[in-house]
């Protein structure tokens, strides 16, 4: 249940205004020539679909008179000082034959040319020459439209150039996300399984509720705090769950935003930041993946980046700035504090480095327990045995898994989520999706049998992990599996438990160089893991008798004990040294290969049972495994474990 006395969010709108349409140049360009066509048809009297004008006879003004009192003009329109009309009788002019024709009267004989076509029963018509005003209006409007439009595209091209000069100077603005009313409601109760983490963030919160009582005794908050971790622990989480139980305004922004192009812009935004935290103070400032800004300087992560060093260069005095008593905190989180500037981490400015690890099984099981408050359980789900079963995972993963399973229920459409929900949905997450069975029969002996290597290996070895499943079913990019189930979370590693693991994993190759006359590539995923951890032992863990306790470095191996992401290390031994190295590796694992060999050369026939129960059945559980060991006639009657 979340206990945050958060004030109630603003009610949002549920109808946001529609988006502005943007028309391309195309669209623009259209509507002109559309525009021109018209103005042109317009004025040219073609809009309407007219014929081809009739030719006139152009008459002078005698003539005209003497046509009218001739009796061969038919009828006439008047309008104003302009006559137009039809002859009664076609009209020969110049050998041109005319049946209509115009001329012009001056104004002083206007009255008198109309009294003679009366007087000689000419059908006359009087036409007001003044136009209606939406004659001329819209006239004037298609007139002026291309000018219009000219005129629009100007201005939308200075608009334009504005806010792109605007955004120019903006460039600097800081693009953190700043809550203060609606503050994140996340608190401590929704984070789970990093309880260390969350007491030493507790003081934080206690600073931030309550400042005078640390100032009245001379004391300050810390004034960073470095969230270390691999990824999908929780670092980004606890940082809102400080800002919900602080209740104080809250500044989110990952460090890749401060890195532009033109040098100067990064630090210009870290300057804002800063000064946008200090007048909403008491806050909080976080950022994400700091690593990204937070390089050593000079070395290859910030070689030649001036951008970059600037930036980090104003984070450094930004942080050393602030006043002793200012009640602003800085949260930073990253997988990689290995690549950090040490200026960085100096008292300070990161005086705290919490260490956020992978939860131990009790705290998966709370991380699980949280992640299913609104998902509902059968009865038949254990989230203590869902907890055993997941090692190594982050609180990220398990919320993974937790959906997942919701999600096949859903599929299945059930009114719970079932532990055989949960099964089928870890088995997806960490094996892959189910593919379709094998359909060879050699392909079927061949992969049985590599299981069964596996499995009877680690079943005979004492301290190893137990085996849960057994299955020949190809799962993502494996065509069989063995699944071991860790009795506990182990975070050290005896020499013997790492030559039995290693045992273990060429388990299948032994099966096959045992019973088959030949090798299959089936092994390569086995070996890689078994070469690195072989290598681990000699390079990082001095396990190797004829080197000594010595490290020699190299890449970090996260197979065994969620280690968290270190960078490689640069090799500082001789060409001699690293032949040793070598011939160190490759002993070990030798004498893993030859413990296996030697356990199913001894328990052949175990060997071979269980893998006919594989081809048989395509997979089996622990029960069914340990069975069959226990069956008359068994080689191993007990178990190592």
């Amino acid at each position: 249940m979340n206990n945050s006395t958060d004030p109630p969010a603003k009610k949002q709108d549920t109808n946001p205004p529609p988006a502005p349409v943007h028309l391309s140049w195309r669209t623009w360009l259209a509507v002109l020539i559309a525009m021109i066509i018209v103005n042109v048809l317009f004025y040219s009297g073609a809009l309407g679909g007219t014929r081809k004008p009739v030719p006139q006879a152009t008459l002078s003004y005698s003539t005209f008179i003497h046509q009218v009192q001739a009796g061969h003009i038919k009828n006439a329109t008047v309008t104003g000082t302009s006559v137009t009309g039809a002859f009664s009788q076609p009209y020969h002019l110049k050998g041109v034959t005319y049946r209509r024709f115009q001329t012009t009267v001056a104004a002083p004989v206007t009255d008198r040319a109309t009294a003679v076509m009366q007087a000689h029963h000419v059908n006359v018509t009087f036409v007001d020459q003044t136009t209606p005003f939406w004659e001329d209006l819209l006239g004037l409007l298609f007139s002026s439209l291309p000018f219009i439009f000219l005129i629009a595209v100007f201005a939308f091209a200075a608009r334009q150039a504005q806010r792109q000069t605007q955004g120019i100077f903006r460039t600097g603005r800081s693009s953190a996300k700043v809550y203060t009313e609606e503050r994140p409601k996340t608190t401590f109760a929704d984070v789970a399984g990093v309880d260390n983490a969350k007491s030493e963030l507790q003081e934080i919160v206690h600073f931030l509720k309550d400042p005078s009582s640390y100032q009245r005794l001379g004391a300050h908050i810390p004034k960073g705090v470095l969230l270390v971790g691999p990824p999908g622990t929780g670092k980004t989480l606890l940082a809102r769950a400080v800002a919900g139980e602080a209740q104080v305004a809250f500044l989110s922004i990952s460090a890749t935003e401060f890195i532009e192009m033109f040098v100067g812009v990064g630090a210009s935004r870290v300057r804002d930041l800063f000064d946008q935290a200090k007048k909403i103070a008491p806050s909080i400032i976080f950022v994400d993946e700091i690593d990204a800004i937070g390089g050593s300087r000079g070395g290859p992560q910030g070689f030649g980046n001036d951008e970059r060093d600037q930036t980090l260069n104003q984070l450094l005095v930004s942080m050393d700035g602030f006043e002793p008593n200012e009640a602003v905190v800085v949260l930073a989180a990253t997988n990689r504090p290995d690549i950090l500037d040490p200026a960085l981490l100096r008292p300070g400015r990161f005086d705290r480095q919490v260490q956020v690890d992978p939860p131990d099984r009790q705290g998966r099981e709370a991380i699980l327990k949280v992640h299913t408050r609104d998902i509902p359980l059968d009865s038949s789900v254990d989230l203590g045995e869902i907890a055993r079963a997941t090692p190594g995972m982050s609180g990220a993963d398990l919320a993974n898994l937790a959906n997942e399973a919701a999600l096949v229920a859903a599929r299945n459409n059930e009114s719970a989520v079932t532990a055989a929900d949960f099964s089928q949905a870890l088995d997806r997450i960490t094996l892959g999706l189910e593919g379709s069975p094998l359909m060879s029969a050699e392909e079927r002996r061949t992969v049985a049998y590599h299981e069964a290597g596996h499995a009877l290996v680690a079943y005979s070895l004492p301290g190893m992990d137990a085996v849960s499943r057994i299955t020949i079913t190809p799962r993502g990019r494996s065509l069989g599996v063995t699944q071991l189930l860790p009795m506990d979370d182990r975070r050290n590693y005896r020499r013997e438990y790492l030559i039995n693991r290693m045992a273990t994993g060429l388990g299948g190759r032994a099966a096959e160089e045992t019973v088959l006359d030949d090798i299959s590539s089936g092994a390569e995923n086995d070996l890689q893991f078994v070469t690195n951890i072989g290598r681990m032992m000699v390079t990082q863990l001095g396990m190797a008798e004829d080197l000594g306790p010595t490290y020699f470095g190299g890449q970090q191996d996260r197979g065994l004990g969620g280690r968290p992401y270190q960078a490689y290390e640069a090799k500082q031994y001789s060409e001699a040294t690293g032949q040793r190295i070598d011939d160190a590796v490759a002993s070990i694992i030798a004498e893993a290969h030859e413990r296996a060999i030697s356990i199913l050369s001894a328990r052949r026939a175990d060997l071979e049972r269980v893998a006919q129960a594989l081809m048989k059945d395509e997979s089996l559980d622990r029960e069914q495994f340990v069975a069959l060991l226990k069956q008359p006639g068994s080689q191993l009657a007990e178990p190592a474990q």
